[in-house]
């Protein structure tokens, strides 16, 4: 039986998106999306044939398919551990893709510990706000920060920058392209997946006329960089206002016992809809926040009642699901 040719335009994988707006796709990508994806962030991230990267994310992740691609790529050494306990998987590498509380936590620990030294000389931050006094700490330790914008469609990374404290994502890597349609961002890329697997076929993604992936991110270019304001999916109107779930969830997430927060509206027979915050803190937080953010908050952004984010609900994957979250807050009694 003869062999069969490789090709770089063969399908590679199948990566399940999110679902965080709705159910999961699988978005399926050949070898060369792949490749052409940790291209645009090796030109940009310093990564030599002498580094470590850890496999800190799952491979079913397009996240933790990044840091495969890339280290086949470099030719690099890949560090495949038990991340139980995290800071000991750390140790020996040179880069890892976080989030910022495992950055905190590892900053912290050296702090207390001197005997084990931090051999990291880089990080890819993403999942959250990224706090200035984080970088900075990192940056005097000799760890560069850096962090982005990508989607799974994209096979990982499409923008990506040093991180420096301000909201933008930075410019698009080598290979990709963003544009701004009706306050939309759109993205033309060289690692943009062939399409959705679904039902034991390929099904094209939707592109527009001149072959732009409308990604229903909303966004603008601000101080030259790109920033992105949020799922044009997600905003709702309150008494004739518009609601971005993501301008409250910032001022949320900026309080120093706030880890994560969901925006989800409720309906209202006087408003139309009102927001609710749910929110991944402790129970002496929950209480002082609306106190905390009154005078952060315009009155229509001011969420109607804050909840705590239930166990459940944090145990579904890497990203939780905004509709989850939503049709939860629905079975609650929210005044």
């Amino acid at each position: 039986m003869a062999g069969v040719a490789w090709t770089s335009s063969r399908m590679a994988t199948l990566i399940l998106t999110s679902g965080s707006s709705g159910l999961p796709k699988a978005a399926v990508h050949t070898f060369q999306a792949h490749l052409c994806s940790a291209e645009g962030v090796l030109e940009l991230i310093p990564f030599e044939k002498s580094d470590s990267w850890l496999l800190s994310l799952p491979l079913f992740h397009v996240s933790g398919q990044g840091i495969l691609w890339r280290w086949l790529l470099r030719g690099a050494t890949l560090v495949v551990r038990n991340m139980h306990p995290f800071i000991a998987a750390l140790q020996g590498c040179t880069h890892a893709s976080l989030v910022p509380t495992q950055l905190w936590r590892l900053l912290q620990n050296t702090q207390q510990d001197s005997s084990q030294p931090i051999t990291l000389k880089a990080v890819l931050l993403g999942g959250a706000m990224i706090p200035t006094e984080l970088t900075q700490c990192a940056e005097s330790k000799g760890i560069q920060c850096w962090c982005g914008y990508g989607m799974t469609e994209m096979a990982s990374t499409v923008c990506a920058k040093r991180a420096d404290g301000k909201a933008g994502v930075g410019t698009p890597l080598k290979g990709k392209a963003v544009r701004l349609v009706d306050n939309e961002i759109q993205i033309k890329s060289d690692s943009v997946a062939l399409g959705y697997w679904f039902d034991g076929q390929l099904k094209p993604l939707s592109h527009t006329q001149d072959d732009w992936y409308a990604t229903r991110d909303r966004g603008c270019f601000k101080e030259g960089e790109w920033c992105i304001l949020g799922r044009l999916d997600n905003l709702f109107f309150s008494a004739g206002e518009g609601i971005q779930p993501e301008d409250i969830e910032k001022v949320l997430n900026s309080h120093p016992n706030v880890r994560q927060t969901f925006i989800v509206p409720i309906d209202d027979i006087e408003f139309g809809q009102r927001p609710v915050a749910v929110v991944d803190t402790d129970i002496e937080t929950i209480n002082q926040l609306p106190q905390w953010y009154h005078t952060r908050l315009a009155g229509f952004q001011r969420p109607i009642a804050c909840l705590l984010l239930p166990e459940q609900l944090k145990n579904g994957g890497i990203k939780i699901s905004r509709k989850q979250v939503q049709q939860w807050v629905k079975g609650q009694q929210v005044n």
